[in-house]
């Protein structure tokens, strides 16, 4: 075990808490809880912002799906990061003007409908709850592959710490927490990858993808967890039982596994690969429309003075996210050469913890970088779960407790440990989903419910209550069938597979269709202070209407 890993995640976790007992100071009122009174600058909220955003599936997943397929996953990144722009160009300022406290307030400004609040509520709770269980699911990882210890001690101790920072203070703490964090994080991968790329320099620039596909770089052992069979270069069968061992030589082709889908070959490095243009379409829309559906991002926005801030936050996110986005995939495309065991064993998202020493050896220099990048995924888990957390916990607060802000800080404190209970359970029962593609499932849910709302809700004077519920129900409620079916149901192929796999591609434009229809069919529910309210959503605070 790495001697310097147990005193970096204490350092972290020790760190996080100072942080959030300083922001503990300023956190007084209801409104310092939910949106840190309305009061961070720019370029506070924007680091927090990327602290929170980039999670286990930025910091972990998308190395782990390049390592994986290639070329193709490179959308994942793209989307990410490009979210930004669509949220800049579209919701970021009205948003902000809006005055809400959360998205289900949102919804009752803009159209005044109870029954649509209480409908937003499932969704931010469903997506909270979607997103913050893989991020739970990434530190029981990284404990175990780290440790040796139990994954269930490790996504325990994430959950833990996360409900006390949010319960004891609230936005105003977790805003310090954040920015510091994407700090950390930013250098917990840029920092060894200088070193990853001059090792693969002197080690005379080997292939990432050989002809014959990757190979062992060293004398290698493989334990199998699970039942397998596993096919050898000359097509021989080798059947392994839990607990296996194997071991293959350096130099030897890495074999294929049957419960490991991946991919070898040219088509690593080329765009296209098995894939239908259905699953990237769909994959990129949920990528670029879903990060504005997402509860735990936009109510950052609320948190900026004035909508001339929110667009200011917005751009710095996007150099800020944009360029850690530059980093996991440089270690996507070295683990093929120093970490392909982790295309027998399945675990792929662990290929940024193992990549350092796998490269530089088992010396002090290997270790220390090796604890450096595992120091950073704990704060990936901590910032991104904390987020998520506070948002959920704000909803819980004002509409299933029904506070309401003139709520005490108390009740917000109850929330957040009934808002944090679910994911925990769930990430303690639930150790096998792949990172990326269970958050993937969440953009996609964001993106067929709360885009549209906001989209048509701040843009169009039509929409209704009615049409915005029934579109609401229509993708939102498509998308989360599909993510249940993809997650809980048997293995699909073909386009079935495809379908649910990746639905925004039609559960994005059915949302839109519904809302649209149904607001025309129901034009005369139309909010009477319609014009008042697109006025407040759309003109510059400088106006004091």
């Amino acid at each position: 075990m790495n001697p310097y890993v147990v005193p970096g995640l204490v350092v972290v976790v020790l760190a996080t808490v100072a942080i959030g007992a300083y922001g503990l100071r300023f956190a007084r009122t209801t409104s310092d809880f939910l949106v840190a009174s309305r009061s961070v600058s720019p370029a506070w909220n924007a680091a927090a912002i990327s602290g929170e955003y980039l999670s286990a599936a930025s910091f972990l997943g998308v190395a782990g799906l390049i390592l994986r397929y290639g070329v193709d996953v490179l959308w994942y990144p793209v989307g990410f990061a490009a979210g930004y722009l669509a949220l800049l160009l579209f919701v970021a300022a009205p948003l902000r003007r809006s005055g809400a406290f959360t998205l289900p307030d949102f919804a009752e400004v803009r159209l005044r409908s109870p029954l649509l609040r209480r409908l937003a509520t499932v969704f931010v709770i469903f997506i909270g709850c979607l997103y913050l269980v893989p991020q739970l699911q990434g530190a029981g990882l990284t404990f175990t592959t780290v440790t040796g210890g139990s994954y269930a001690w490790g996504a325990l101790l994430v959950g833990l710490v996360v409900t006390a920072n949010v319960a004891l203070g609230g936005m105003r703490a977790i805003t310090f927490v954040q920015a510091f964090q994407y700090w950390l994080k930013l250098t917990a991968l840029a920092v060894p990858v200088i070193f990853l790329v001059l090792q693969w320099q002197a080690a005379g620039r080997p292939s990432v993808d050989p002809p014959s596909g990757p190979v062992f770089p060293a004398t290698t052992t493989v334990t199998f967890d699970d039942a397998a069979r596993i096919t050898l270069p000359d097509g021989s069968v080798d059947q392994v039982e839990p607990g296996s061992e194997r071991t293959y030589p350096a130099g030897s082709p890495v074999p294929r596994v049957s419960t490991v889908d991946d991919r070898r070959g040219p088509g690593w490095l080329l765009p296209g690969g098995d894939g239908s243009l259905f699953a990237t379409y769909s994959l990129i829309l949920a990528t670029f429309l879903g990060t504005m559906g997402l509860p735990h991002v936009l109510v950052r926005f609320y948190t900026n003075p004035d909508g001339a801030s929110a667009r200011r936050t917005t751009l710095v996110v996007l150099g800020l996210v944009g360029l850690f986005y530059l980093f996991p995939t440089l270690y996507g495309v070295l683990g093929r050469v120093w970490a392909p065991h982790l295309l027998m064993t399945g675990r792929t998202d662990a290929v940024v913890l193992v990549l350092p020493e796998a490269a530089l050896g088992g010396g002090h220099l290997g270790r220390l970088l090796g604890a450096l990048v595992t120091a950073g995924a704990l704060a990936a888990f901590l910032s991104t779960s904390s987020g998520i957390l506070t948002s959920v916990a704000g909803v819980v607060f004002t509409d299933v407790l029904k506070a309401e802000r003139g709520g005490s800080v108390r009740d917000f404190r109850v929330a957040t440990v009934l808002a944090a209970v679910l994911p925990i359970v769930l990430a303690l029962s639930v150790a096998t989903m792949d990172v990326s593609k269970v958050v993937g499932l969440a953009f996609a849910v964001a993106a067929s419910s709360f885009c549209p709302l906001l989209v048509l809700g701040i843009w169009w004077r039509g929409l209704t209550d009615v049409g915005a519920a029934a579109g609401v129900l229509a993708g939102g409620g498509a998308a989360m069938a599909a993510v249940l079916i993809t997650v809980l149901g048997p293995p699909m192929t073909g386009w079935p597979a495809q379908i649910f796999g990746q639905p925004a591609a039609w559960t994005v434009p059915l949302a839109f269709a519904v809302m649209v229809i149904g607001s025309l069919a129901t034009s005369r529910r139309v909010p009477r202070d319609v014009g008042a309210t697109m006025l407040r959503l759309h003109a510059p605070e400088s106006l004091r209407l």
